[in-house]
């Protein structure tokens, strides 16, 4: 079977697609077909094994509040470049900061989920001037996250099996594409809620993320975001990030996390306050870890909120 072509991610909507070059790669990048380019920017960040598709609910309530909203493919992702490394905090973060510029903006709000979340908050913390508000999904602090894994024993149950497995070389990225990206599947069915799990919506976004995954690289890269991660703690260069990402932030932050997220924790969601100033922490009723996706309403009243709070 031929493997999809990265450009397959570009579905019709009531969108407009756009490359974006920044900080020496190309970026695949999505707004509403709406959209006005000197508003005020949201740049919204996707998590593990997805791709643009995922802020497809929030693309239009950002822009019809009065938001510039860009989705991108992050590194290694969708249609976006797919260099062998640069999946550092430094580097990803590097990305953010070049992406606000290259789009014609000196500063966004960030919105981020699972592993861009962890982008939003290094962006935050190393490129503070550059960022206004940020909105963490299913992503607490990567200290407190470490904390977490580290300390409690129901977290690290949760949490620390499923990304050890991911580390090995190959064995993880067959793991990711056979059976067409039945990976994704069974992804998406163990951490929703089951709410979402009987919808057409959610079938819809097993099978876009199924396609997405089998891209060529993508499984590769999507899995060196978790590599370095676990890597980096047993190294210089990840003791020198976690002593730069602790900082207490003055950026006001909204963390929200879906009530049936069994992944990552309402503790650790909640210890993430320890390094923001300006820290509200809500939790969605009947949903799991694609929050934005299971409960969109909810989510976007909270986001708009949030970004409009003087």
């Amino acid at each position: 079977m031929t493997p999809p072509d990265p450009t397959e991610v570009r579905f019709d909507g009531p969108w407009q697609h756009f490359d974006v070059r920044a900080g020496g790669l190309r970026f695949h990048a999505v707004e509403s077909a709406t959209s006005i380019a000197d508003r005020p920017l949201v740049l919204l960040l996707h998590g593990f094994g997805e791709f643009w598709w995922t802020w497809r609910h929030q693309l239009p309530a950002l822009t019809a509040a009065g938001h510039r909203a860009v989705a991108v493919d992050l590194r290694g992702y969708g249609d976006s470049d797919k260099p062998p490394r640069g999946y550092d905090g430094w580097t990803l973060a590097g990305d953010t900061h070049a992406l606000i510029r290259a789009l014609g903006h000196s500063t966004a709000s960030l919105v981020g989920h699972a592993d861009g979340g962890l982008v939003c908050w290094a962006t935050a913390t190393l490129h503070p001037k550059a960022v206004d508000r940020v909105v963490v999904l299913s992503s607490p602090h990567p200290r407190a996250l470490r904390q977490g894994a580290l300390f409690n024993t129901e977290e690290r149950s949760a949490f620390l099996a499923p990304f050890l497995h991911n580390q090995l070389p190959r064995i993880g990225e067959r793991r990711l594409t056979r059976g067409n990206g039945a990976f994704v599947a069974e992804y998406f069915t163990q951490r929703s809620g089951r709410r979402w799990r009987e919808t057409a919506d959610f079938v819809e976004a097993v099978e876009r993320n199924r396609l997405a995954i089998q891209i060529p690289g993508v499984a590769h890269c999507s899995l060196e975001y978790r590599r370095w991660a676990f890597r980096s703690q047993f190294r210089p260069d990840g003791w020198r990030f976690m002593e730069l990402m602790n900082k207490r932030l003055d950026h006001p932050f909204l963390a929200l996390r879906g009530r049936e997220d069994e992944y990552i924790l309402d503790s650790v969601m909640a210890a993430s306050g320890e390094w923001s100033r300006n820290f509200d922490y809500r939790t969605v009723n009947g949903a799991g870890h694609f929050l934005h996706q299971e409960d969109p309403d909810t989510v976007n009243s909270a986001i708009v909120e949030h970004l409009a709070r003087a």
